[in-house]
């Protein structure tokens, strides 16, 4: 299945654009798509995308423009990510999410969708990171919590609950404090 490219797309060998049944991956201009990753079907994302390595990108899932989704990064279908949104090594982010815009995410940072693995069956919900959020490497975002505007979440946290804007989250379970001088502002990713 052909995938619908944009002026100047690269996209390396070993890339599969179009995996599954449905509407080809529409990817805007200027992307640049590396080795191994897959795209499926039912995907939509804007001008000048660039991946890692081994990237994967389920299908419903709608990427805005001025992203990076680095090497190992899954979008597991099924979510929103906004533009100015930098995806770091290894993250996952599951079905049900939705990341606004100039949102930072860190290196092997994990986001989840499921409060009750494999013992109950409830609707899947994903976290919501709004606008100008960071998240640190190795945090972790429980099901349904939403990461306010403007909040930083420090590295290896656990977000067991919402994030209010302009905040810093700590530790495990993260508590919530003021965010300091040297934090505050807008992240500055495009």
């Amino acid at each position: 299945m052909a995938a619908r490219l944009g002026a100047d797309a690269t996209v390396d060998d070993d890339v599969h654009l179009g995996y599954g049944d449905g509407a080809p991956p529409v990817v805007g201009d200027r992307a640049t798509i590396r080795a191994g990753s897959i795209i499926y079907t039912d995907v939509e994302i804007g001008d000048d995308l660039t991946t890692g390595h081994g990237v994967l990108i389920r299908e419903q899932t709608t990427v805005g423009d001025d992203v990076v989704v680095g090497t190992d990064v899954v979008l597991d279908g099924n979510l929103t990510v906004g533009s100015g949104v930098s995806l770091q090594t290894g993250v996952y982010v599951p079905p049900a999410t939705t990341i606004g815009d100039d949102v930072f995410v860190g290196p092997r940072a994990v986001l989840t969708n499921d409060p009750y693995p494999i013992r109950t069956d409830v609707d899947l919900d994903g976290p919501t990171l709004e606008d100008h959020v960071s998240i640190g490497a190795n945090a972790t975002l429980l099901p349904g919590v939403t990461v306010g505007e403007g909040a930083f979440v420090a590295a290896g946290a656990v977000v067991t609950e919402d994030v209010p804007a302009e905040t810093l989250a700590v530790g495990s379970p993260a508590q919530s404090r003021d965010l300091p001088t040297e934090l505050d502002g807008r992240n500055r990713i495009r």
